[in-house]
Order: structure tokens, then C-alpha cells, then sequence
């Protein structure tokens, strides 16, 4: 039998503001708060002043335009500091949701960063979407995340999302639709993404207030 594995690797930048600790792995189905558990334990050891925890889910969004990043926390000077929302579903619950209880619990500042994927697009890829959080969460963290290496795949999965819908008149219409809805929204859900990272410097610093400036 093979088990799912989840890994934690840890990226020094030596002159960087930060380091970085990675979790990759399976989502489980069971357990949440056990394996909730964990991730905090490591979290702690480690002395981890933030995290930032990276998400997808199918919206009624374009592929045609810029994949928008939204976050919540349930640290209210994270909140405060970045502009985010806090947390207003209820109902049946993730990993995610439960982590940011726990991390909350444990005080722990945490933040919830998701983008919209078109959910027309079935299975298809949209590295776009990723790019879009790594490129956020680049900024926030101020740490490199590579990001720019997804621009050549996502212009070519842009075109074949384009050449897909041009086949279906309905599909057509139904992407010029979500086009216009798209247009009229607000340009961005969250700050800029400087701003986001001089205000997490700022949250940052006032949770350790006799720290001496570097």
C-alpha cells in the first residue's frame, strides 16, 4: 500500500527578508485537525511569523482576463494591515478552514490567498491562475517564487482556451459575458501587491516591538 506523502522543504535567502518553509503534498480527506495539528507543530519549532496558505476554486470568472487573487484572515491586524476580509462562509468545511482556526488558536498569523479558475474550462490547465498567486505571494513575503517561468506556458494554454471557445457560438457568448461582468468589477479584490508587502512588514514589526530595526 502506498500512503500520500506530504513534504516540508525550507528555501534560505541569505540578505533576504525572509525564509521560506513549503509544504507540498495531499490534502487529506479525514483528520483535518490532526493533520492541522502538525503543520502548526512544525510551524512553531521553526518560529514561522506568517502563513500563507495558497488556493483554487472554479468561478464564473474569464480566462480572458487577469486572474484575480483574493484573501481572507482571521487575524484582525492582519485584516487591518492588508485590507483582507475575514472569513463569512459556514457550512462544510476543508483543511483550509480549519488550519486557520487552529493557526488562529495557536496565534499564529495566517493568511487565506485563493484565485478563480474559469470553470468552463473543465480540466484543462490554467497556469495563468498560478501565476498569479505565486506572483502574490512573491510580493507579500517578499521571497522569490519563479513565477515569470509560467509566462510562456500560460500564453500558450491562453490560446488554446481562445481556439476551444471559438468553436462553440454559445460558449462565445457566454465568455463575452463574463467579459463584461469582469470589466465592471473593480479592477483588483485586494491592494496592490507592494502594498500588501510593506504592510505585512509593518504587521510584521509591531508583533515584536522591542526588536532592534534591520
Amino acid at each position: 500500500m502506498l500512503w500520500p506523502e506530504n513534504e516540508f522543504r525550507v528555501a534560505r535567502f541569505p540578505g533576504g527578508l525572509h525564509d521560506l518553509v513549503l509544504l507540498a503534498g495531499v490534502e487529506p480527506h479525514l483528520r483535518y485537525a490532526t493533520f492541522a495539528d502538525c503543520i502548526i507543530r512544525v510551524a512553531t519549532e521553526l518560529k514561522c511569523e506568517v502563513v500563507v496558505t495558497l488556493g483554487a476554486a472554479p468561478e464564473a470568472v474569464p480566462h480572458s482576463r487577469p486572474a484575480q487573487v483574493v484573501g481572507s484572515s482571521t487575524n484582525d491586524g492582519l485584516v487591518r494591515a492588508l485590507g483582507l476580509s475575514r472569513p463569512q462562509y459556514q457550512g462544510v468545511t476543508g483543511l483550509v478552514g480549519v488550519l486557520q482556526e487552529r493557526l488562529d488558536r495557536a496565534g499564529i498569523p495566517a493568511v487565506s490567498l485563493r484565485v478563480g479558475v474559469p470553470h468552463y474550462l473543465g480540466n484543462a490547465k490554467h497556469p495563468q491562475s498560478s501565476a498569479a498567486l505565486l506572483r502574490h505571494l512573491e510580493h507579500v513575503l517578499g521571497v522569490p517564487t519563479g513565477h515569470a517561468a509560467l509566462g510562456e506556458d500560460a500564453m500558450r494554454w491562453r490560446s488554446l482556451h481562445d481556439e476551444a471557445v471559438a468553436e462553440d457560438n454559445s460558449a462565445s457568448a457566454y465568455v463575452a459575458m463574463l467579459e463584461r461582468d469582469y470589466d465592471q468589477r473593480m479592477e483588483a479584490a485586494m491592494p496592490s501587491a507592494d502594498d500588501l508587502a510593506a504592510e505585512l512588514e509593518r504587521f510584521l514589526r509591531e508583533q515584536h516591538p522591542g526588536d532592534p530595526p534591520e
